[in-house]
C-alpha cells in the first residue's frame, strides 16, 4: 500500500471529495486526521474509516483560523510523530452577483478556500520533513466559470497561483505542492448550485464525476508515483473543458 503508516491530514473531510479522499488514504494504509469544522460530520467520517479497518482521528478545525490549523498539525505530530501529506480540500461557495457582495461575503470565501490552504502550507514548511506532499483542491472555475460565483472562482484561481508559488518555495525543502481542478462532481455543492438547478449551467451525459474520481487523482499526486511532479494543476473533469 502506497501510504502504509504515513500520516495524512484531509480538510473538509465530512462529505463529498474530502470524505472520499480520507477513505482512499485509509484504504491505502494511512493514519488519517479528519479536519472538519462540523464536529458531527467529522465524527461520522472517523467512525466510517475505523469501521472499514482504517486508522483515523477527527478534529474540529476552522481552516480560516490559523491557530486552529496549527492545533491540528500539533495533534498529528503528538499522535504520530510525523506528517506526510496535507490535502487542502475545505471549501465554501456562495451564489451572488458581484454588486450584491459585501466584505464579509468575499472574505468569508477567501478565508476558507485560499487562506486555509495557505495556513496549512505554512505549517508544512515549518515542520514537515523532505518527502512530504501537499495537494490543494481547486476547481475548473479557476479556468472557466459561470455567473454568480465570482468570489469562489477568484479564490480557486488564486489557489492555483499559490500552488505554483508554494511549489517553488517547497522544492528546496523537499516538499511537493500540486493542485487538482475538479469539474462537475456529484456532491451537495454541485446540486445546490442555482445555476445547475435552473439549467443555466448545463451538464451533459458524462460531465458529472464521482468524489472517488478526484480522490484517486489526489492520492496519485500525494504518492511517490508523482515524485517528479510539483507545481502542477491536474484537471479532473472528464474532458469537459476540452470540448469546443
Amino acid at each position: 500500500m502506497r501510504f502504509q503508516d504515513r500520516v495524512v491530514i484531509v480538510t473538509g473531510a465530512g462529505s463529498g471529495i474530502g470524505l472520499a479522499t480520507a477513505q482512499r488514504f485509509a484504504d491505502e494504509g494511512a493514519h488519517v486526521v479528519v479536519a472538519e469544522i462540523d464536529e458531527k460530520k467529522a465524527s461520522e467520517t472517523e467512525q466510517a474509516l475505523r469501521d472499514g479497518g482504517g486508522d483515523a482521528i477527527a478534529m474540529r478545525c476552522d481552516v480560516a483560523v490559523e491557530t486552529d490549523v496549527a492545533h491540528v498539525v500539533d495533534a498529528a505530530f503528538a499522535r504520530h510523530g510525523r506528517l506526510d501529506v496535507i490535502v487542502n480540500n475545505a471549501g465554501r461557495m456562495i451564489f451572488k452577483p458581484i454588486e450584491a457582495h459585501d466584505e464579509s461575503d468575499l472574505l468569508g470565501v477567501m478565508r476558507v478556500d485560499l487562506f486555509g490552504a495557505f495556513w496549512f502550507i505554512k505549517q508544512a514548511f515549518l515542520r514537515c520533513k523532505p518527502g512530504a506532499a501537499i495537494v490543494n483542491v481547486s476547481s475548473i472555475h479557476a479556468v472557466e466559470t459561470t455567473p454568480l460565483v465570482a468570489a469562489y472562482a477568484a479564490a480557486k484561481a488564486a489557489l492555483v497561483s499559490l500552488t505554483r508559488s508554494a511549489a517553488i518555495e517547497g522544492r528546496p525543502k523537499g516538499i511537493r505542492v500540486n493542485a487538482v481542478l475538479p469539474g462537475a462532481i456529484e456532491t451537495p455543492m454541485l446540486r445546490d448550485n442555482p445555476e445547475v438547478k435552473s439549467g443555466v449551467e448545463k451538464l451533459k451525459a458524462g460531465d458529472v464525476g464521482r468524489p472517488e474520481d478526484v480522490a484517486r487523482a489526489i492520492a496519485y499526486l500525494a504518492s511517490d508515483d508523482a515524485a517528479f511532479v510539483t507545481g502542477a494543476g491536474l484537471r479532473v473533469d472528464g474532458g469537459r473543458l476540452a470540448t469546443l
